[in-house]
């Protein structure tokens, strides 16, 4: 069984909605802001630009921003590139951890040949 697989199937089916109107190759921002109408319009509460803090024997050594959390659950990630990277993995698995959140998706906008998106489990889903 999918874990959140209702709230996943409209994460990919907002994806694909704005991947039909606005084409590939864009910049990340516009996705953004397309996405986040998506998810308004299925009235998904979600949190843009969510900020992230590292921390290293309790102090603080770094701060992120995720793209978007859905639903206190699914951390996503924008890009615009021609291939997701090992680098964009490495990021967005970062992110799901840093949130303790289950699962992630890498979703690519840019002019990449078959799917556009990565879906990724964290740590808290192996538990």
């Amino acid at each position: 069984m999918l874990i959140y697989e209702e709230l996943s199937n409209k994460i990919v089916t907002a994806y694909y909605n704005v991947l039909q109107v606005l084409g590939k190759g864009l910049a990340e921002k516009v996705y953004e802001n397309a996405l986040c109408i998506e998810l308004n319009e299925m009235n998904i509460p979600y949190e843009r630009q969510k900020p992230l803090s590292v921390e290293y024997k309790g102090q603080n050594v770094g701060n992120y921003f995720a793209d978007i959390l859905v639903d206190d659950k699914i951390i996503i990630e924008l890009k615009a590139v021609s291939d997701i990277t090992q680098e964009h993995i490495a990021q967005t698995l970062n992110y799901v951890n840093l949130t303790h959140s289950k699962v992630g998706y890498i979703l690519n906008f840019g002019q990449q040949e078959g799917l556009g998106f990565k879906r990724l489990l964290g740590l808290a889903a192996r538990e």
